[in-house]
Parts: C-alpha cells; structure tokens; sequence
C-alpha cells in the first residue's frame, strides 16, 4: 500500500491537526487550582477522556459546546468541587482558542496539492470554524458530529464520511483516514473497511491521550508523529 493510491485523506481534527491536550489543560487546570485541589495533568486527561465519552454517549445529538459543558460538570463531581455554570460555560466556549499544532498548516497545505482534504470531526461547526480559522487551510468538505447526529466512535459517523464521499465520486478504497485518537477514528475506521494513518502524536496520557484507551489495537497502515512526516512520506 502507498500513499499515492489514495485521492481523499479524511482528518481527525482535534488531537491530530489541533493541540486538544493543551487546550484542554489551560482551562482545567487554573478552575482546579483556584478550588485548592491538586490533580495532575495525567488525571485531568484521563478524567476528561472517560467523562467526554460517557456524555457523548448520552447526548448524541448535543452540541460539542454542550457536551463540554457536562463533561465539566463530571469533573467537578469526580474531583469533589462546586459546579459553577460560568466555569462549565467557558469550557464549552474554548474549543476555538485550543492551539494549533506547529507543524498542522504547512504539513496540510502540502498535502492539498494532491489530496482532497476532508474533516470528520466530534465537534460542532461553530466550533470548528473557529480552529479552521487557525489552521489557516480550507478544506474540500467538512462534516461534524452536529451535521451527523452522532460522535465518533459511533459507525454512523463514518457511515456518513463514506456515503457522502461516495456522492462525490469517491470510493472506499481510494480514502485514507487520519488521526491522532485510536479510541474515536482507528478502530471504527478499521471496522468501516477504510485504510488508516496513525499520527502518534506525543500526549500525556500512554498512547490514547484524552480519550479512552481502545477497547483492542487496530490495524494500522502508515504510521507516523507529525502531520509533516505525513506529507514528507507523500513526497510533497
């Protein structure tokens, strides 16, 4: 298998193109500290990892806004503190001020001269308007847990990648999926019967960062730790 043969690679966004670790982190962390309690950064991911998908899970059709928004207040029951509403609403609010990746802009605008760039993403448009507008890149098509209904890993969202590239004239075989996550993108994209791209980007948390750690390892096609390692390897 080369890169070559592929004509879409679908992106994960946050995790993979987005530092959702740091950003995650610049809002726990201070909201903790002011309540007096010491949790450690591994803690925070990890709480924030299983209390994300447990919401989502509940609230599929939720806004990500939303979803964040009880997340917080998951945290604030696991670590013992006072729910406050402000807090929680700034959570929610925060996704478009998560940073960049240093590498995510020219890594993808080398990878748009030959690819169609995609989004799939556990977010909701709002949201993601605000991180593209970071990236700095425009994408070919751009689909979001509040177009779906549902988030990742939920098959019905690569259900959904694929019959809507399908109507854009492209098949299963000729799309590469990428991302960071192997909880929300690898295994329900190995099950979709769709060619994977690992990007292992370095986190705090093993190997699954803020999310949960796979239910199994899945297959993997290419691997790599950046998205400019991505782009070298496509030889652009």
């Amino acid at each position: 298998m080369k890169l070559s043969e592929f004509q879409v690679m679908s992106f994960d966004c946050y995790g993979t193109m987005i530092d959702w670790e740091s950003g995650i982190l610049a809002q726990i962390r201070p909201w903790v500290a002011a309540q007096g309690v010491e949790v450690s950064d591994s803690e925070i991911l990890e709480g924030f990892g299983a209390a994300e998908s447990l919401q989502e899970a509940e609230t599929p059709s939720a806004l990500y806004s939303d979803v964040l928004r009880g997340v917080h207040r998951r945290l604030a029951t696991l670590w013992g503190l006072p729910h406050a509403d402000s807090a929680a609403h700034r959570f929610g609010k925060s996704v478009g001020m998560w940073p960049v990746f240093p590498d995510s802009h020219d890594a993808l605008s080398r990878l748009q001269q030959r690819y169609r760039l995609v989004i799939l993403s556990n977010v909701d448009r709002e949201s993601f308007s605000a991180s593209q507008t970071l990236l700095g890149v425009e994408f070919d098509a751009v689909y979001t847990a509040e177009d779906i209904g549902s988030y990742k890993p939920d098959p019905n969202n690569f259900a959904h990648l694929l019959e809507s590239e399908k109507a854009a004239g492209y098949d299963r075989s000729e799309i590469l999926h990428v991302g960071q996550s192997l909880f929300h993108d690898h295994v329900p994209a190995s099950d979709a019967g769709l060619a994977t791209c690992w990007i292992q980007r370095p986190t705090a948390v093993g190997d699954h960062g803020a999310a949960p750690p796979p239910k199994r390892l899945p297959r993997v096609d290419f691997h790599f730790f950046s998205l400019v390692e991505l782009a070298d390897a496509a030889h652009l």
